[in-house]
């Protein structure tokens, strides 16, 4: 009997498969694809802090120190530092090397091994496509979709955003500046974006509701900018926004896109899912030496996700909410907001990890909070 089977070979599911073995646990991962990494979905966009914390070094696609932000009205203005705001990685080589390092640590790999169902009893019986395997508890760590999250019950995230995007062959001049895009008809209830890759560009949306298709605006934004007959590879995919009621039960726990643990205003996962491993694996370690793994068990590792980043990711779905809430126009007017008020040096020490806080910093100006009122005003019809 294996002491953790892990459902997922994506990052959060390597990182808590080695973060166990190395500890002398029995881990399993079972994975549906034949090797981890693919097919992709993510932009790649990642914080110095996050590929410090996966514990191995991805390919580096372009470093970036700054990004652009368009409005509907084609006005814009540009955050940077003089430090990294983040890197492009290769994904699936991110992918690649976490699975890797997890077996080095002795972790056992199946791919090609559907996860289909599991029973509790005095274990954890898991069906796949293939086998019946037998553990003392389980963790999903299989994505948006998580088969093994709604075993809980009704648990899905308070939303999901549908997102599309394309490489492109096209070079863009400014090779150090990403740019993002609001409006309603770019990218409704989001953003659309553009990101400079050398000689390639990634150039992608997601959008809220389910009536409207993603590949319809990138079709329309690839037209407009003269490079649809440039796409070198599209990918798709969605985002759970908002959390997921219960992240942990019975002999089960989950982590990554699976908790719904996803920053609500970018839609990156990968910071919180690292962030939670290492809640999963203290909380998860305990319990498995003193043989108790009921959900109230278990529930520690909640409370230590909420103490931790649970706060940030539900001040963010507050700040999310507002945005989808505002009109072409009231988005207009928030880049006069940030002009009139010379908010751009503040803005300037954003992190794609913590925007929030400078949130903070902008409340900390009285008179610029003062002038926000008519725009909160707006968002709350």
């Amino acid at each position: 009997m294996h002491d953790v089977i892990v459902v997922g070979a994506g990052p959060a599911g390597s990182l808590a498969a080695r973060s166990l073995a190395e500890k002398g646990y029995d881990v399993l991962v079972l994975e549906n694809h034949s090797v981890p990494g693919l097919p992709q979905h993510c932009t790649g966009l990642i914080s110095e802090e996050t590929i410090a914390m996966s514990g191995v070094k991805p390919n580096i696609i372009n470093t970036l120190y700054g990004a652009e932000f368009v409005f509907p009205n084609g006005k814009s203005f540009t955050v940077r530092s003089e430090k990294p705001k983040g890197y492009i990685v290769d994904r699936a080589d991110l992918d690649r090397k976490m699975a890797d390092a997890a077996k080095q640590a002795g972790a056992v790999f199946s791919f090609s091994d559907r996860y289909v169902s599991h029973t509790i009893k005095d274990a954890v019986f898991v069906d796949t496509e293939n086998a019946t395997y037998k553990s003392k508890a389980i963790i999903g760590a299989d994505g948006v979709n998580s088969v093994v999250s709604m075993t809980m019950g009704e648990n899905r995230p308070k939303e999901y955003v549908r997102g599309i995007q394309a490489d492109v062959d096209m070079r863009m001049d400014n090779q150090d500046v990403f740019k993002v895009f609001v409006g309603n008809t770019v990218a409704p209830g989001f953003f659309a974006w553009q990101i400079p890759c050398g000689d390639f560009t990634r150039i992608g949306l997601c959008i809220s509701g389910a009536t409207e298709s993603p590949s319809e605006y990138l079709s329309q934004r690839l037209i407009e900018m003269g490079v649809h007959d440039k796409v070198l590879k599209v990918y798709s995919g969605k985002i759970p926004l908002g959390g997921r009621p219960f992240v942990c039960g019975d002999r089960c726990m989950l982590i990554g896109d699976a908790a719904g643990h996803v920053k609500p205003l970018s839609g990156g996962g990968l910071y919180p899912a690292f962030r939670a491993n290492s809640h999963l694996v203290k909380v998860l370690s305990s319990c498995l030496d003193a043989n108790t793994l009921t959900s109230k068990d278990l529930t520690e590792y909640s409370k230590l996700c909420n103490a931790d980043f649970g706060k940030e990711l539900d001040l963010a779905y507050m700040a999310r909410k507002k945005f989808k809430r505002m009109t072409d126009n009231d988005l207009n007017k928030g880049y006069d907001y940030v002009m009139k008020n010379n908010l751009v040096p503040v803005l300037n020490d954003m992190e794609i990890d913590h925007p929030t806080e400078v949130v903070k910093k902008v409340l900390k100006r009285p008179k610029a909070l003062i002038k926000a009122v008519p725009l909160y005003l707006r968002t709350l019809r």
